[in-house]
């Protein structure tokens, strides 16, 4: 069975971190999640006064951040000592776990900006865990070419080839597709839940019956459950593929904290006022 649209969802334009610019998909009013993923923001202008500003250290707890960048780079730093830059192509996935203080902020190059955070929900029994990272170049990020058309895959399986990050919770797929003129059919788990992000150009999903719906830039789809999707384009579209096990939990967020329970929440909000956040252990 082919996965359908279920919804399509225009971009509402937002401000975050200390006034950063930027096309928030969700959570905004309609759309609060797609379990497992609880937030999307495409970053990036080519105005420096809309990023310059940045993300100062905040807090983050019971998920994690995906940062790809497409242009620009991002340079970070947080409470474990750990930091350094994000380039153009570069991935960063940080598992907050427990609780870490993060800062990320924009340098100028080129005068550009741009690129993406994906939030993955972590699973009750690893909200708790010790932070952590994945980062990886882009000369690393595995990418390879199908029918014509060039996949960028950050993780889990498409088309029997693996994705560079692992070892991760809900084991998600995401991939960055340049598509080429054509049709791209992909098989998905028909458990995890799926959206498409056009970013650029205009793409056209056929579902069981032959029918095709557009899907212009920039517009996020959330799918139907199937197990196979197809995908077709004219050769000038962009797209993020991102596909994952729902964890089937309640979701209580508060700004950069995801969990499962207001007391959790209360908790967390506890430690950040008695100076106790990040927990040392």
């Amino acid at each position: 069975m082919n996965r359908d649209i279920q919804s399509i969802h225009p971009p509402t334009i937002a401000q975050d971190g200390a006034g950063v610019k930027l096309k928030r998909y969700f959570p905004v009013a309609g759309l609060d999640n797609i379990d497992p993923f609880v937030l999307l923001d495409h970053f990036g202008s080519d105005n420096p006064d809309d990023f310059i500003a940045g993300f100062p250290l905040h807090p983050h707890r019971g998920i994690e951040t995906v940062t790809y960048m497409l242009e620009g780079r991002i340079r970070h730093k947080d409470s474990t000592g750990h930091s350094g830059t994000i380039e153009a192509g570069d991935v960063q996935w940080m598992s907050a776990g427990r609780g870490i203080m993060h800062e990320e902020m924009p340098e100028v190059a080129d005068g550009k900006l741009d690129g993406f955070q994906l939030w993955v929900n972590l699973p009750a029994k690893d909200k708790m865990k010790k932070a952590e990272y994945q980062e990886y170049p882009a000369s690393e990020i595995k990418i390879f070419g199908h029918a014509g058309h060039f996949i960028r895959l950050i993780s889990g399986e498409l088309l029997d080839q693996q994705g560079t990050i692992s070892h991760v919770s809900t084991q998600p797929i995401y991939a960055d597709i340049a598509m080429g003129a054509g049709q791209l059919e992909l098989s998905l788990p028909p458990e995890y839940n799926a959206f498409i992000y056009v970013y650029s150009g205009k793409l056209e999903l056929i579902n069981d019956t032959g029918s095709t719906t557009p899907i212009p830039a920039p517009s996020l789809a959330v799918l139907t459950p199937g197990e196979q999707l197809l995908l077709q384009s004219d050769g000038h579209a962009r797209v993020l593929l991102a596909a994952g096990q729902p964890n089937n939990e309640p979701i209580v967020r508060s700004g950069p904290f995801v969990m499962n329970t207001r007391e959790e929440i209360a908790q967390t909000w506890r430690e950040i006022q008695n100076g106790e956040f990040p927990p040392d252990s």
